[in-house]
């Protein structure tokens, strides 16, 4: 009896040293309570997975909605972020970094109108070394600056819903200036951007089924007879060619491509639509082509000419380090198995996004419920928001008005290893209860 007792007082006395000698920071869970996460800091982005308990268990001091999307999400991998201003309201798996698709293209919008005025438009032009008051001497340069809109007015310039930039309209520029006559040819310049065409992380089909080559002197989205084509600078001159002959401006030469003289000068220009409107028809319909091609446009912003790919992806990288958000981006279209981005630095970028003085015309970029590629869903719900799709992996990212606190909130939920429609299940179902519950 007496040695069951001095075992006992042994036993206590182990325990109350444990417990005095612990280190700071570790903390001992009951059974049923959740880890919570700390708030972020300037790399907040954790690439471990955080296991997290059944959130009822929480306490009667969490949320009746935040208990519901507990619910929502446990088992699933997944991560969801809400913020409204500088505060986060809700969190799960949130700093797990993992692929964005198609919501690469809301990213890169948002780094474009940080570099770019949003009521820009894209130039194409032609030019000279010698333009005389009737003829030009020498070759006539079609220039291009990265404008995805250019057509010789086939279906693909026709099938837009804005106003395509057309080279009728140069040419008809051309010959209102008095030119009737040009001595040489008519060349496509080969320049600006890169011919590049992959980027890490891509599908070897890719190129060839779900991106055309973005070029800055781009003709029919650089497409036809259903393909894709390298040659669009040739196609783009040859199409000029014609028109110029058809209202009366002669050409001596033929068509061709190449490197631009350095001492030239524009002689006619015409330009797109304001580049909200291309980004908005980038995001309502997902355009993987018009993504690259904004994408180069930036990479020449943040990296200098030519633009390519990956200067894209590093001015998207470079712009959301600024802002203390850590993000993978190796391409704009967000087709890369390898970009990376957590739920809670995504909506941070979102936040400022909002405070800016284009957050306005970012979020009109953004389809709303039962629009662009959001047809089908949200019907009726106030939310602009971008979608993304890639093998097994969704997202859905974007803005969401919150009814009981009267103002617009960020939201992002990116997911892996499910079935699409069970992934857009549960997105719609998150967006539904913010919508109608969080504050």
């Amino acid at each position: 009896m007496y040695r069951r007792s001095l075992r006992l007082v042994a036993l206590v006395l182990s325990l109350l040293t444990f417990l005095l000698v612990a280190p700071t920071g570790v903390t001992v869970l009951g059974r049923g309570e959740a880890r919570a996460e700390t708030e972020p800091g300037a790399d907040d982005e954790a690439s471990i997975e955080p296991t997290l308990a059944p959130a009822s268990a929480e306490g009667a001091a969490r949320k009746n909605w935040k208990v519901r999307l507990d619910n929502i999400l446990k088992g699933r991998r997944i991560g969801v972020s809400v913020r409204l201003g500088d505060r986060y309201l809700y969190n799960w798996n949130a700093k797990t970094r993992r692929v964005p698709a198609s919501n690469e293209k809301l990213l890169m919008s948002m780094a474009l109108f940080n570099a770019m005025d949003p009521t820009s438009q894209l130039e194409t032009k032609v030019a000279a070394v010698d333009a005389g008051a009737e003829k030009i001497v020498g070759d006539l340069w079609l220039i291009g600056r990265g404008d995805p809109s250019l057509t010789g007015g086939g279906s693909f310039g026709k099938g837009l819903p804005f106003t395509p930039t057309r080279i009728a309209r140069l040419a008809k520029k051309v010959k209102q200036l008095g030119i009737r006559r040009i001595t040489g040819s008519v060349m496509g310049a080969v320049s600006y951007f890169s011919h590049d065409w992959f980027a890490p992380g891509w599908k070897s089909d890719f190129p060839a089924e779900q991106v055309p080559l973005a070029t800055a002197l781009s003709f029919e989205g650089n497409t036809a007879g259903g393909k894709h084509i390298s040659d669009p600078e040739a196609r783009a001159a040859k199409s000029l060619t014609k028109k110029l002959r058809a209202i009366g401006v002669r050409v001596a030469g033929g068509s061709g491509t190449g490197a631009p003289p350095p001492n030239i000068d524009t002689v006619a220009a015409v330009r797109s639509v304001p580049l909200v409107r291309l980004a908005r028809y980038t995001n309502f319909n997902s355009s993987n082509y018009f993504a690259e091609m904004l994408g180069k446009q930036l990479g020449v912003i943040a990296r200098g000419a030519p633009g390519t790919i990956a200067k894209g992806g590093s001015g998207i990288e470079a712009w959301a380090e600024d802002l203390g958000v850590t993000v993978v981006a190796h391409d704009s279209s967000g087709l890369s198995y390898s970009n990376l981005v957590a739920p809670k630095g995504f909506v941070r970028l979102l936040e400022f996004a909002a405070t800016q003085p284009w957050g306005s015309k970012l979020r009109s970029t953004l389809p709303s419920g039962n629009q662009g590629t959001l047809e089908g869903r949200l019907h009726g719900v106030q939310v602009r928001a971008k979608t993304g799709t890639l093998s097994e992996r969704s997202a859905l990212s974007g803005y969401v008005f919150l009814d009981r606190v009267g103002t617009w909130a960020s939201f992002s939920i990116i997911s892996q290893g499910m079935a699409k429609s069970t992934a857009v299940d549960i997105e719609n179902r998150v967006v539904k209860l913010l919508e109608d519950r969080a504050n």
